[in-house]
């Protein structure tokens, strides 16, 4: 499937990194992004859904404060901050800060903040809410 071509669409990020290969396995364990090598060889990866790509950079500093906070949806923040502790990252703002939404905030191990936002009709499981 085509990734939306339309004017205003957010289409790229770069997320700073210190090992490119470490950073690549953390978000394709986590959020199932499929990794790629561009023609220039560096990694680039596609988000779940295929409208969202980038790469990682090294040499910029990570964002480790929540100034432009992207959020990354899942389908349940309560599993996903499992898997985020599980392949190295750090949980910065548990569920509930932003009720009645259900988002979290996450440190990933270069140390970029991002968010984890939960669709309102998707329930968490049992015991997690």
């Amino acid at each position: 499937m085509s990734p939306t071509f339309a004017n205003g669409k957010i289409c790229y990020l770069e997320i700073p990194a210190t090992d490119v290969t470490g950073s690549a396995a953390f978000y394709e364990a986590v959020f199932g992004w499929q990794i790629r090598q561009r023609g220039d060889g560096s990694t680039a990866f596609d988000d779940g859904v295929g409208e969202v790509s980038g790469t990682w950079v090294i040499g910029r500093p990570p964002s480790t404060q929540a100034g432009v906070l992207v959020y990354i949806m899942v389908d349940s923040v309560a599993a996903t901050m499992e898997a985020v502790v599980a392949q190295g990252g750090e949980i910065v703002q548990a569920i509930g800060a932003d009720a009645p939404e259900v988002t979290a905030r996450f440190r990933d191990p270069a140390g970029n903040i991002f968010g984890l936002y939960q669709e309102p009709n998707h329930s968490l499981p049992a015991g997690k809410q």
